[in-house]
């Protein structure tokens, strides 16, 4: 059983509550670890030493930094099996998910380690005698709050841009989820980051306040909740610290009449399904358009229940893991029940896996599959959070469009079609900020930054938490302006004599250039 502590200035560190919160499986509801409950004190500890160790980091080149960052992405590629394995073990996804969530974070750490190349200030000549340039300065200490559902994933949205454009970090994991970064520490320390650069802090709502309070911390990101990014965000905002707050989701994939059945099935039964339906990106609502007792609309459908169906439970490959504590599972059943009592149908109930999976014990709710009458209930407007798909038919584009465009979420949205007009209709009227065409999880690889759409529930604060909207939150842009005095040579006067001749004529007069006269 593995007791994690806090990670401060390179060294393990108990909290000095000398406090522990169990850490379940939640395949067996069984304690696999204990996590420390930071206070105040320690998170101040952890974030002096993050402040001690920025001038050093900060004043190494970008391409040093990078080069610290390459080793560590080899490190882990070859530790990417025990990585998972801790997934696994603390998550709940199957394994093919686990391994898949260790190679997208670290496809992030391979982007951060081009940085040298896409950090480059420009530099330009703007009048006779003076010179512009810019260049990106680290911000000091930053804080990266994450939650359970990808344990490496989306750690790895931060640290990497944050690090090699000169930052120091300071890590609050989920508490629920600590055992796979608390190795990845290991992995930071092997690959040559200095003491103090990379910091971890565990624990809950104490550890989360006193980070964002803490005034050496310069900016916070945090991905969770809306309710809880609108606090975050709003308090951020009132310290006048930069902040990027990513919060729920409720992602409606939308089915042409003449979209590719078989495709089309498969990809939304592993969008809302696949990762117990625990990501943000997952999809929440399925809307057929056309005549519902149309042949390919039941087609659709059919086929969606049916692989749906198929799925077995467990963390092999393949399989539905459970959900991640007790509360949540909880909270999905009240959203299946309460869509019943709405006069909804339950095409396929999930909850015959409490019965099947009985002496496993866990978490374990199977795939749901809920036809809507009503496009009001509960389950069609609130994000659910689990392996759960609410159905709805609408007879025409512009419904469809409208129940999208409704909801107050703005993080995903898929069409369904074989005609590019027909995509590119509905691309330019969904109201989100990463959208599919014939993609069920419309996640945007690097170089591409992923982020809600601004003005929802699903963002707040400022730009976007990877790609190039992370290199721009994570850096202030300096910009300089320079004259120097005119060199007294002849071979500069004599050029300088022309330059003025021509500035005479009238056409070439710089009335922009204040410099040095009023």
């Amino acid at each position: 059983m593995t007791t994690v502590n806090n990670y401060i200035a390179g060294q393990i560190v108990p909290p000095s509550s000398n406090q522990y919160l169990d850490i379940l499986n939640p395949s067996t509801s069984t304690t696999i670890g204990k996590v420390a409950l930071s206070t105040s004190s320690d998170v101040d500890a952890a974030v002096s030493a993050a402040h001690a160790a920025f001038d050093q980091w900060s004043s190494m080149t970008v391409k040093s930094r990078a080069a610290i960052m390459l080793k560590f992405h080899a490190l882990v590629r070859s530790n990417a099996k025990e990585l998972a394995r801790l997934i696994v073990l603390e998550n709940g996804k199957n394994m093919n998910e686990a391994l898949a969530d260790v190679a997208k974070g670290n496809e992030t750490v391979e982007y951060a380690c081009s940085l040298p190349q896409l950090m480059q200030g420009k530099i330009d000549r703007v009048s006779s005698e003076v010179t512009c340039r810019d260049r990106r300065d680290p911000l000091g200490v930053v804080v990266s709050i994450v939650p359970f559902n990808f344990p490496f994933m989306v750690p790895f949205w931060t640290l990497p841009i944050a690090l090699v454009t000169g930052n120091t970090i300071v890590l609050k994991p989920s508490e629920k989820v600590p055992l796979t970064m608390y190795k990845v520490i290991e992995l930071f320390e092997q690959a040559g980051f200095p003491k103090g650069v990379v910091n971890m802090i565990n624990g809950t709502k104490e550890a989360v306040t006193s980070l964002i309070d803490h005034p050496l911390v310069t900016a916070v990101t945090f991905v969770g909740s809306s309710p809880v990014a609108k606090i975050v965000s709003d308090k951020c905002h009132s310290l006048n610290k930069r902040c990027t707050a990513l919060g729920g989701a409720k992602n409606h994939l939308i089915a042409l009449p003449d979209c590719d059945v078989e495709g089309t099935s498969s990809d939304v039964v592993v969008s809302y399904a696949g990762c117990a339906g625990q990501r943000c990106m997952a999809a929440s609502v399925l809307l057929i358009v056309g005549d519902k007792e149309g042949v390919q609309q039941k087609a659709l459908l059919q086929s969606v229940v049916e692989k749906a169906c198929a799925i077995q439970p467990g963390t092999d490959p393949g399989k539905l893991g459970p959900v991640i504590d007790e509360q949540s599972m909880r909270k999905i059943l009240g959203y299946i029940e309460q869509s019943e009592k709405e006069g909804a149908t339950l095409l396929l109930d999930g909850r015959s896996w409490i019965t099947r999976m009985e002496k496993t014990k866990g978490n374990w709710i199977g795939p749901t599959i809920i036809l809507h009458e009503n496009k009001t209930d509960k389950a069609m407007n609130e994000e659910v959070f689990g392996p759960v798909l609410s159905v709805y038919n609408v007879s025409t584009w512009q419904e469809a469009i409208a129940i999208e465009n409704a909801n107050p979420f703005g993080n995903a949205a898929a069409i369904y079609t074989t005609n590019g007009g027909h995509a590119d209709w509905f691309m330019k009227r969904v109201r989100a900020s990463m959208l599919g065409v014939n993609v069920g999880i419309p996640v945007p690889r690097e170089p591409f930054s992923f982020g809600g759409l601004y003005g929802t529930k699903s963002k707040y604060g400022d730009m976007d938490i990877t790609g190039d909207g992370a290199i721009e939150f994570f850096t202030n842009r300096i910009k300089i302006t320079s004259k120097w005095p005119t060199p007294s040579v002849p071979e500069y006067t004599m050029g300088l004599g022309q330059q003025n001749q021509k500035e005479k004529g009238g056409d070439s007069v710089d009335h922009a250039n204040f410099a040095g006269r009023m």
